[in-house]
């Protein structure tokens, strides 16, 4: 057990000198070198761990999932606040804005990385559909929304906000703008509810992106 204990610590260790100097350096710019002097091992060790700098980003990208999905979860769980304000605030816990996601973000979001891209998109989907989808069908029993389907609505929900608006600082305003209000319309429909129920709810998730 101590064996095991150890070798996590280091593969931890080597995940959060890897994450300071990708924030501080840049992806394109840390070498497996500069890693390696900042921990203070030998190649072999890191090696044993991460058989290249792309494993060890694809590790962290697994690390920082692993944390949204949670934090996630502790919102869903707060039953006392209301289902929609848990759902605005989960959507917003989902968001990486601090230095480390946008390195990350840049990197997941070149074409060369597909397919790391596609497992984050992944490993988030398994994490928080559930959650969403518990989410919906308390809605349901609450009749805030009408649908025989949430999984499936948090499912779809989730691939189209992963997709449009993980480039959303791509589109001109204009296009920002209607795809938001699009998105509000669709999924009002999606579940059952009123025109116009879930605008400020929705709107309050890209509120930074309004001022």
């Amino acid at each position: 057990m101590r064996v095991v204990k150890e070798a996590e610590e280091r593969r931890n260790e080597i995940l959060d000198v890897a994450e300071r100097l990708f924030v501080g350096k840049g992806f394109d710019h840390t070498s497996i070198a500069d890693i390696l002097e900042e921990v203070g091992i030998a190649r072999g060790t890191l090696y044993y761990h991460f058989k290249s700098k792309e494993e060890i980003m694809d590790a962290m990208i697994h690390r920082i999932t692993k944390k949204l999905v949670g934090q996630a979860k502790v919102i869903a769980d707060q039953k006392e606040q209301p289902v929609l304000q848990r759902l605005t605030m989960m959507m917003k816990a989902l968001n990486v804005n601090d230095e480390l996601g946008h390195e990350i973000m840049e990197q997941v979001h070149k074409p060369q990385n597909a397919l790391m891209h596609q497992k984050m998109q992944e490993e988030l989907l398994a994490g928080v559909n559930p959650l969403i989808t518990a989410l919906i069908e308390e809605g349901v029993a609450q009749g805030i929304c009408d649908t025989s389907y949430p999984a499936e609505v948090a499912e779809m929900t989730l691939l189209y906000s992963n997709t449009v608006f993980d480039s959303m600082v791509e589109h001109r305003e204009e296009e920002r703008d209607r795809k938001i209000f699009a998105f509000i319309y669709n999924l009002e429909r999606l579940l059952g509810m009123k025109q116009g129920s879930l605008q400020e709810v929705i709107l309050s998730i890209f509120q930074t992106d309004f001022q």
